[in-house]
């Protein structure tokens, strides 16, 4: 796939005002059934100035809507579909799984197999606990930590999110950023007073958190490469002194990994960048596009989970099998084929042409891609942290994600989200994509 940008004709779209008049009436049959009408804030549109659409079926690289629009999708369930939508070996997969029984309450083989897939990928991972979210395996592997340290104190950096277990519900990113919350009513003083913020690509701020609570901080939890700012990739050096700090200390690292995971890298963040974690939370990809967690790291660290250790954490739908099945189909096409490179290769068109597009409209924006995940900030300086990263041009964000979903692209509705590319966003869907936002450019300057 050619890297420079294509002459290309604006992607067919219906004429404006861009009409979803069945997305707006289930919308607001959804106010009156569902907290602000959605299931979960990162779905919801206010911060691009309308109402959400709702979808009716997707496939590849495409989803449809409920009023006949056809889009090509970046979000891309957040993550999970690096083999794109429906697709086809998944699917049959888990209408396989489901015919033997959609939950066991006992162990099953496919956990096993999944294990060892993961395992394979990241071998730093010599035990792993399946569960069914990320949010579960982030606040799992903080009390893991704290059970295997003694100590009380957490350090987690600003803009980054973790998923919405108290402890972590402090400076935010992701959706969090997207609404202006500032942390989260509900949340006891008593539950953050141990959750220390710093700075991410800053190790002094790290080191100087150290230094004021010797011996006393548990763990650093980090995603390697942001996704919940906007993807943000790491300073060199900055991965690598984190791990010499935490080392020095007796503190555990961690990596959440629950985006970048087989994202950034088939084998995550650790294999990109030589870093290895203590331990590491995973989602999304391994589950195919089912609900999914994990954790999992060094086996002297995962003793200590029950029922090898006194630290407690159970789940009901821990290791399902059509979820354990769905990503192991998924994690082997990754393995046994060119899909993770298709999806690189389209990521990399992409950001080069938007970098292109942007320059010949006059229009400042910062375009940064690790793999298969890419942020555009509209903003004049490079992004390199939360700092930078919520200066950006929310507004201008705003005017071009719904110029460009009037173009038939389905963006995050949010700034501070990473986009995704997946195995069926060809040469075609890109200068499609790469048609419509030339146009929401143009508009623009």
């Amino acid at each position: 796939m050619p890297t420079q940008t294509p002459t290309l004709e604006i992607a067919p779209h219906p004429p404006a005002p861009f009409l979803t008049p069945t997305s707006d009436r289930l919308f607001a049959d959804a106010l009156d059934l569902l907290p602000g009408g959605v299931s979960s804030p990162a779905r919801a549109f206010r911060a691009v100035g309308r109402t959400p659409i709702f979808i009716d079926r997707a496939e590849g690289a495409y989803l449809h809507d409920v009023d006949g629009h056809r889009y090509i999708d970046y979000v891309l369930s957040f993550g999970p579909m690096v083999l794109g939508h429906a697709a086809p070996d998944v699917v049959a997969a888990i209408g396989g799984a489901a015919g033997r029984g959609t939950s066991y309450g006992a162990p099953s083989v496919p956990e096993l197999d999944l294990a060892r897939e993961i395992q394979a990928a990241m071998p730093h991972v010599e035990r792993i606990r399946f569960v069914s979210s990320g949010t579960e395996a982030t606040m799992s592997a903080l009390r893991l930590a704290r059970a295997f340290t003694g100590r009380d104190k957490v350090i987690k950096f600003e803009g980054h999110y973790h998923g919405h277990a108290d402890l972590l519900l402090v400076q935010a990113g992701s959706a969090v950023a997207t609404l202006g919350l500032p942390d989260s009513p509900g949340v006891p003083a008593a539950a953050t007073a141990h959750t220390l913020v710093a700075t991410f690509n800053d190790l002094a701020s790290v080191q100087a958190l150290f230094d004021a609570f010797p011996g006393e901080i548990a763990a650093v939890i980090t995603e390697p490469v942001t996704g919940n700012m906007g993807v943000v990739a790491p300073a060199d050096g900055f991965l690598e002194g984190l791990r010499a700090i935490t080392a020095a200390d007796g503190a555990l690292l961690i990596f959440d990994e629950v985006m970048t995971g087989f994202r950034v890298h088939p084998g995550g963040a650790t294999a990109l960048t030589g870093v290895a974690p203590d331990v590491v939370a995973l989602g999304k990809v391994i589950g195919g596009g089912l609900p999914v967690g994990a954790y999992g790291g060094r086996a002297d660290v995962m003793a200590r989970v029950a029922p090898a250790g006194t630290m407690y954490q159970a789940g009901t739908l821990s290791g399902n099998p059509l979820a354990m099945t769905a990503g192991l189909v998924t994690l082997r096409t990754l393995r046994d084929t060119d899909a993770f490179a298709r999806a690189e290769t389209a990521a990399t068109t992409l950001a080069d042409g938007l970098r292109a597009l942007a320059a010949q409209a006059g229009v400042p924006v910062q375009v940064n891609r690790v793999g298969t995940m890419l942020t555009a900030f509209f903003s004049d300086v490079p992004v390199t942290g939360w700092a930078t990263a919520s200066a950006s041009d929310t507004n201008r964000f705003a005017a071009f994600f719904r110029h460009v979903l009037a173009g038939g692209v389905y963006l995050p509705p949010s700034q501070f989200e990473a986009w995704f590319t997946s195995s069926q966003h060809g040469e075609a869907e890109v200068a499609r994509t790469l048609g419509a936002m030339g146009a929401a450019l143009r508009s623009l300057s």
